[in-house]
């Protein structure tokens, strides 16, 4: 069983380290397996920018210890950056994202934000009771979202619920659909239909 799951850390370690080994930071050590793990890390982020350490940790199948070493080393030898989110800490390569990026990526990592933001997106008229009712939640779920929303800037809340920089989201919401999930993933489909529409 330990053999299988060696073995299944080296695939996916492999095919991240195959991304990252791309990015100009590549190669940050002459050990070849902390390079490999650390190139894996780096292109793991390219396509999951925000992740959260534990869901980076189980999805590269590293060890915690393991993990904080790497992030410690890329961060230190300015490759990743990272912001403190609440219990969360979110890890993004190093100078590709504004802080409104971050903090946007950061709320769509969230299923209720980004099911509210994409809602939105696709019906800006959308009132508190369709997005409960959309989503499945209460009404004072999506008013504690909306605030939140509201505090990180991309939500105005001021005539009814409006998304701030709309194309800025889509286009975020879009270039990492497979990260986040099946409703992503969807509205990513869609989402030619919505470009005209802008409030930027």
């Amino acid at each position: 069983m330990s053999d299988e799951v060696d073995e299944s850390k080296r695939a996916t370690l492999k095919r991240f380290a195959a991304v990252g080994a791309a990015t100009p930071l590549a190669r940050l050590s002459g050990d070849s397996g902390d390079s490999d793990a650390r190139d894996a890390i780096l292109g793991y982020l390219s396509t999951t920018p925000g992740a959260h350490f534990s869901k980076l940790r189980d999805d590269l199948k590293l060890g915690t210890g393991e993990t904080q070493h790497h992030l410690r080393k890329l961060e230190r030898a300015d490759a990743v950056t990272s912001y403190k989110d609440g219990d969360y800490r979110r890890f993004f390569p190093a100078g590709r994202f504004s802080a409104f990026e971050q903090r946007a990526l950061g709320y769509l990592r969230r299923d209720t934000a980004r099911g509210m933001v994409v809602a939105l997106l696709r019906d800006p008229e959308a009132t508190g009771g369709d997005l409960a009712e959309q989503l499945g939640v209460s009404r004072p779920t999506i008013s504690k979202y909306a605030a939140e929303l509201e505090s990180a800037g991309l939500l105005s809340r001021e005539d009814g619920y409006s998304v701030e920089r709309p194309e800025k989201l889509l286009m975020l919401v879009v270039r990492y659909a497979d990260s986040f999930g099946e409703d992503a993933t969807e509205f990513a489909a869609e989402a030619d239909g919505l470009v005209a529409y802008d409030r930027d």
